[in-house]
């Protein structure tokens, strides 16, 4: 195998890691479904769909989630049975439907349900795809963007009600359909939508002898906000300067006094209902930058707070399907933490992953950077404990330029597939004709999807049954898990970081820059090197137990004490590491915490941000510096030197056994990989 070709390295990810394996990592499977008993009406039901960290099942059998995007509301109902008996053809087991509050709500107070002509008759169309044998995903928003007007909120709401839009920090609301997901007023809404939309529902679910198996809430939630380059200073939904307001309560939870906070603020303030956040933006003050980076954690925990709502609202009508949501992509993975937390064993994360959907995109077809992505992002799914799922997996596009091909498409499903995909929803499946009104492309949906507007066959739909297909004659698949030779800590608070933490200050990484290195630099890197990674979470104890393989950390300045610590464990378990490009000396809130420098026995570092350096390491003379160095001033005692920077003969590289036998070697080198001396 040639080490220096990607694809080569990717290919070894794609046909050589699906292997019946046993899994490693010491993870508890939790089955998670909802069982009502079935109704005895003398038909034929469809199972619950199980589903633990690993796949899907059904009647035990491991399945692949093969959804598609089937918009009731655009294709023509007279086409509804043909398409769906497609899709089933070519390995369908699933279809997925917005059901946006703007069509059925289109004037406030007035609900239409029903009808001949397709477009509002929801519940024809599931029992459609009853009868045709397939689940169904229903998303009944609020959200559902879709390119639809307003993003599926209906215009009354945004017209109408002002006060509900989103703000910037200054206190300008910055486009009429970003709502403010927390806004009493909004909720209240929302809860007379749910009043009407979830009956139906609750009557077509699985345990009911329907067809619907997962609800989502909401969709790709934060995207609304943060698309926009800003979070969300609603003053009715944040509570500045109320007591009971809901910033002043974190505030309060997370320094408990007024001095505590002042001292990491550096500031002054007289009580937690006089403070107010800072926008992120780059500033070289350590207070700041807490500043920034608690109002974006107070903003997802706002985040998790509404799901958690919309999961109550759905929940109080009888629906006891699993509720899911769609990340926007992999750089959003992370920002559902909290989200995960308060929703428990009821909830399915899972992603969206485009590759290309008009000229803005870094790329415009399935590229080694989306691979990356990929990898990252299923990865963290998994580690959240789920079995990784794309809901959103490109099929077609919103834009006839750049075009998505036959081709690229297919190299995107199994880019998908070779780091662990186990289900997935084509956006979109089919399309049609646009509702009156309702949408803010053309008249006509048609997304270039496999099966057009009018019911063509393309080329694509082939692409998607040569795949489906593949995956449902090999259902082992679904259990098997990738072969690793090496473990990559995962850290989710740098996977979020750069939404918070825009500069360094006075430290030696931040975190925004270490997560920009572990993408571009190691894993590059790693795959390159015809490496075959795993991600472990560092958050967890699992990783710790075995100390047979090794594990690669990538720090910033900061780490929390706990994953400090589980190093120091399992360096003392006799486990090997490899840290770069810095040793962490701040904990998570940027407070001093050292427990991993106390080990290792406290060195020293510096940075120099300079081309002009001669870096070489492990006899590898002159490695190509286009990133930082990090020389060691004081080296730990017994440390030995494995790398220097020639130009000013500083150590870069050491290596050190420690207490209980573990070996850590340190390499305080940045890059972006770019040269086969990298690997």
């Amino acid at each position: 195998m040639d080490r220096r070709s990607f694809s080569k390295a990717l290919a070894f990810a794609g046909a050589g890691a699906f292997l019946n394996s046993s899994w490693s990592q010491g993870e508890t499977l939790h089955s998670r479904s909802f069982l009502l008993p079935q109704p005895d009406d003398g038909q034929k039901h469809l199972s619950p769909i199980k589903y633990d960290w690993q796949c899907y099942r059904i009647d035990g059998n491991p399945v692949y989630f093969n959804s598609g995007e089937f918009h009731y509301f655009r294709v023509p109902k007279a086409d509804w049975r043909k398409r769906m008996k497609l899709f089933k053809q070519a390995g369908g087991n699933c279809i997925a439907t917005y059901i946006p509050w703007l069509i059925h709500e289109p004037s406030e107070g007035k609900m239409i349900f029903g009808g001949k002509n397709g477009i509002h008759d929801l519940e024809g169309f599931l029992q459609t795809a009853q009868e045709e044998g397939l689940y169904v995903v229903a998303r009944p928003g609020p959200y559902q963007y879709s390119e639809l007007m307003y993003d599926g909120l209906p215009g009354w709401l945004c017209e109408n009600y002002p006060e509900l839009r989103a703000q910037t920090i200054e206190g300008q609301p910055f486009q009429t359909a970003s709502i403010s997901y927390v806004h009493p007023l909004f909720l209240e809404k929302v809860r007379k939508w749910f009043s009407a939309v979830c009956p139906f529902i609750s009557k077509y679910t699985v345990s009911r002898g329907g067809p619907i198996a997962f609800v989502q809430l909401d969709n790709e939630m934060t995207g609304i906000h943060i698309w926009h380059n800003t979070l969300d200073y609603n003053a009715v939904s944040i509570g500045f300067g109320k007591s009971d307001g809901r910033y002043s309560r974190f505030l309060r939870e997370r320094f408990g006094n007024m001095g505590a906070l002042n001292r990491q603020y550096e500031t002054s303030y007289g009580s937690f209902e006089a403070v107010r956040p800072l926008a992120p933006a780059p500033t070289a003050k350590s207070g700041e930058i807490r500043r920034m980076k608690d109002y974006f954690d107070f903003y997802l925990g706002t985040i998790a707070e509404y799901a958690q709502i919309l999961a109550g609202m759905i929940r109080e009508h009888g629906i006891d399907t699993p509720l899911v949501h769609n990340s926007a992509g992999p750089a959003m993975n992370a920002s559902f933490v909290e989200t995960v937390k308060v929703l428990g064993d009821s909830f399915v994360l899972g992603s969206d992953h485009y590759y290309c959907l008009d000229q803005t995109w870094p790329q415009n077809n399935p590229t080694p950077q989306y691979a990356l992505n990929v990898f990252c992002s299923l990865e963290m799914l998994r580690l959240m404990g789920f079995p990784p799922t794309v809901f959103e997996l490109p099929s077609g596009s919103l834009s006839d330029w750049p075009p998505i091909t036959p081709e690229d498409s297919k190299a995107c499903y199994w880019v998908n597939l070779a780091f662990g995909m186990k289900g997935s929803n084509y956006y979109i499946y089919t399309g049609g004709p646009n509702p009156p009104g309702a949408g803010n492309t053309t008249d006509v949906y048609d997304y270039g999807a496999p099966i057009g507007a009018s019911g063509e066959v393309r080329p694509l739909y082939q692409v998607q049954k040569e795949f489906g297909l593949w995956l449902k004659e090999r259902p082992w698949l679904m259990e098997a898990e990738r072969e690793f030779d090496c473990r990559v800590g995962l850290d989710f608070t740098l996977a979020r970081s750069e939404s918070f933490w825009k500069d360094r200050g006075a430290f030696l990484l931040s975190s925004s820059e270490a997560w920009d290195f572990y993408r571009k630099g190691l894993l590059t890197t790693a795959f390159c090197s015809s490496l075959s990674p795993v991600l472990c979470d560092l958050r967890s104890d699992d990783w710790v137990t075995d100390a047979a393989t090794p594990v690669i950390v990538v720090s910033s300045a900061a780490m929390s004490a706990g994953k400090q610590t589980r190093i120091v464990r399992f360096l003392k378990q006799g486990g090997n590491i490899l840290l770069l490009p810095v040793i962490p000396t701040l904990d998570e809130d940027l407070k001093p915490c050292t427990i991993l420098s106390d080990f290792l026995g406290s060195p020293v570092l510096s940075s120099r941000k300079t081309n002009f350096a001669r870096v070489t390491v492990a006899g590898v003379v002159n490695i190509y510096n286009n990133g930082e160095i990090f020389p060691t001033t004081l080296l730990p005692p017994k440390a030995g030197v494995l790398g220097t920077d020639e130009m000013s003969s500083q150590p870069l590289a050491w290596g050190l056994k420690t207490e209980g036998g573990g070996t850590l070697v340190f390499l305080g080198f940045r890059w972006m990989h770019a040269k086969h001396e990298h690997e």
